[in-house]
């Protein structure tokens, strides 16, 4: 069974994150989303792609648990570059994606946010890099994107602290296009896909193609560095703690090693 539902209404995808309770990005989940890409960027009609969580949360982080199957440093890293190389090809993508966020964003989730090219917020929504607490770091180039949208300083304090920012605060800070009450989310995010989708699809193609340039070649030195200390990370003792810890609930206790 898909993790994800794929709809299409016009020319505007809507793609569902289907994956109970928290919509973690499993391996599963990573592998179904490389499918449906193929299949939208197959279809000649879709213009705009609105991305969204079903339940409670857009999407609560990656599957901790399936992270603790893992044995090697180059395990690893490898699961880094797939996660990486997976949300740099949304980033690439030539029709344009909307992030509907709601409930929490946080870690994996949000690094898939920042991968898209839009976000909308609802403002109780929680956006966060939260792998500090257990132990780890970020791994899909959130350490990367984040300084992108919200400058040194705050990603600092945001990575450091692992504590998540409200929807509000994410608008206020530029990580979100806009932010809405709850009941808002959808419609909205329709609504900027009909205005995306009444232009030239030649034109919307072009768009997507020019504005990556912006994106300087220390980005992709630094997205490698990550998923090196990624995975030098995960054989410490600090983040066996810590993933323990979250597994069961209760506060790491690290010794710094």
């Amino acid at each position: 069974m898909s993790t994800l539902a794929l709809k299409r209404e016009e020319s505007i995808a809507y793609l569902t994150i289907q994956s109970p309770p928290a919509n973690a990005l499993s391996s599963t989940l990573l592998n179904d989303l490389a499918k449906k890409l193929d299949e939208m960027e197959a279809d000649s009609s879709i213009k705009a792609i609105v991305l969204k969580g079903e339940g409670k949360f857009f999407s609560a982080g990656a599957d901790i648990k399936e992270f603790t199957s893992l044995q090697q440093a180059s395990d690893y890293e490898t699961l880094a570059k797939r996660g990486q190389d997976l949300f740099d090809r949304i980033e690439q993508f030539s029709i344009p994606v909307i992030a509907a966020i709601h409930g929490a964003a946080l870690g994996g989730g949000l690094e898939l946010a920042m991968a898209c090219h839009m976000r909308i917020v609802t403002a109780s929504a929680k956006l966060g890099l939260p792998e500090i607490t257990l132990g780890i770091i970020p791994g899909f180039a959130g350490t990367q994107r984040l300084p992108h949208y919200v400058g040194s300083a705050k990603a600092y304090e945001m990575i450091l602290t692992g504590e998540p920012i409200s929807g509000e605060k994410a608008y206020t800070y530029g990580l979100a296009n806009k932010v809405v009450e709850e009941g808002e989310l959808e419609e909205e995010a329709k609504r900027l896909a009909q205005k995306i989708v009444e232009k030239s699809k030649w034109t919307i193609n072009q768009v997507m193609q020019l504005i990556p340039y912006a994106k300087t070649s220390q980005f992709i030195e630094g997205v490698a560095k990550e998923r090196e200390a990624f995975g030098q990370i995960f054989g410490s003792d600090d983040a066996k703690e810590g993933v323990q810890a979250f597994i069961e609930k209760r506060k790491p206790n690290f010794q710094d090693k």
